[in-house]
């Protein structure tokens, strides 16, 4: 019996490099999933849209968010997607995870050893800032340094406020692929050290493979019960 095809849904952005970083990471997980159907959907900007999609898949379909917390789009948009199906489930988002960590650790400088800004996109969902507190604990844990949230949008800290109580720290940005959030990053950490986000500065992250394919196997085991 074929395995269920694997939706992977991302944001969707109008920027060129962040749509090729995406579109990227889905061309990996296809490689490393050769008996599954891999197809990239999105829940804003960009098409197809996951919705549509979603209902003219024939069979089994496992929804993985490309999504680094909870929120709105995974339990409104996508639990709603799923909702419509028998067949079909929603994964955990991307994070947190210790993998993620090991990624965002590895984007430090290496000369640096002060606290770190994890800087991430924010909501007004509950769940989601329990999430980016989770993200924060794991790298701290990973780095073995002081790690400071700040917010791009939603919620304080924002970045400004954090750069400005932590004059000292690197900020390490908390972002999948380049977009509205990081140029906005970018705007407000002026001369500041930062890093990139997770898919740019070269080759897709084994980590990110290896997570997102964690992800299906663990909800098509979900699916199967």
């Amino acid at each position: 019996m074929p395995r269920p095809t694997l939706l992977a849904v991302s944001h969707g952005t109008s920027d060129a490099e962040g749509a090729r970083t995406i579109a990227e990471l889905v061309d990996r997980v296809a490689e490393a999933l050769p008996d599954v159907t891999v197809t990239a959907a999105f829940v804003d900007v960009q098409q197809p849209d996951a919705k549509d999609l979603a209902l003219e898949i024939e069979g089994p379909v496992v929804i993985v968010p490309l999504l680094l917390s909870s929120g709105f789009h995974v339990h409104h948009d996508l639990h709603g997607i799923a909702g419509k199906r028998s067949d079909a489930v929603v994964a955990d988002p991307m994070g947190p995870d210790p993998l993620l960590a090991d990624v965002l650790a590895q984007r430090l400088p290496p000369a640096s050893d002060g606290p770190v800004i994890l800087a991430v996109a924010g909501s007004r969902d509950p769940r989601s800032l329990t999430d980016a507190e989770g993200m924060a604990s794991l790298l701290k844990d990973r780095i073995g340094r002081d790690v400071e949230l700040a917010y791009l949008a939603a919620r304080q800290p924002d970045l400004p406020t954090a750069l400005t109580n932590h004059p000292d720290a690197v900020v390490s940005i908390y972002l999948l692929a380049r977009g509205y959030f990081f140029d906005l990053a970018e705007r407000q950490s002026a001369d500041r050290t930062i890093t990139l986000p997770l898919l740019d500065g070269g080759p897709v992250p084994q980590a990110l493979i290896d997570l997102v394919v964690a992800r299906y196997v663990d909800a098509e085991a979900r699916l199967g019960d």
